[in-house]
């Protein structure tokens, strides 16, 4: 298995070597640039690469997780809290924290109220789970200290 890996990669490796020089210059336009057969090729190898790098981690952390006695219970539990700190973090956002007239005046963005209130459970759901990190770390490291 990983001689075929090696192999893989080793491919890939030439193939984008390859495809570097169809790279457009840098004095084309942008625009230009970014319909020429190196950068779509560019990108079809990376989305490729993604595919490849997503399926493996699926398929090996679903593996694990169900060749580990109790790994299926410790998952819910984690997929279970990651859904309640986002319920959490949704009802805390309200929508109306930036104006949608005020985006659209000020910086020529269209945008509804739904995505305001998106974007900002996705800031309370960073925060909630920066806190939650610093609490577990800390109160790791105060049992450590008290227990010996």
């Amino acid at each position: 298995m990983h001689k075929f890996v090696k192999i893989g990669l080793i491919v890939i490796s030439i193939i984008a070597f390859i495809l570097l020089f169809f790279m457009p210059d840098s004095d084309m336009p942008m625009a230009e640039a970014m319909e020429s057969g190196g950068i779509t090729a560019m990108f079809s190898l990376a989305y490729i690469l993604l595919a490849i790098a997503v399926v493996a981690t699926l398929v090996f952390g679903l593996k694990n997780m169900a060749s580990t006695s109790g790994g299926l219970k410790k998952s819910l539990f984690g997929i279970v809290g990651l859904l309640i700190a986002l319920g959490i973090a949704y009802g805390l956002s309200s929508g109306t924290d930036i104006s949608v007239e005020g985006m659209l005046d000020r910086n020529n963005i269209t945008t509804t109220e739904s995505e305001i209130k998106r974007v900002g459970a996705g800031i309370n759901m960073f925060a909630i789970l920066l806190v939650a990190a610093v609490g577990l770390i800390a109160w790791g490291s105060i049992k450590n200290a008290t227990s010996k």
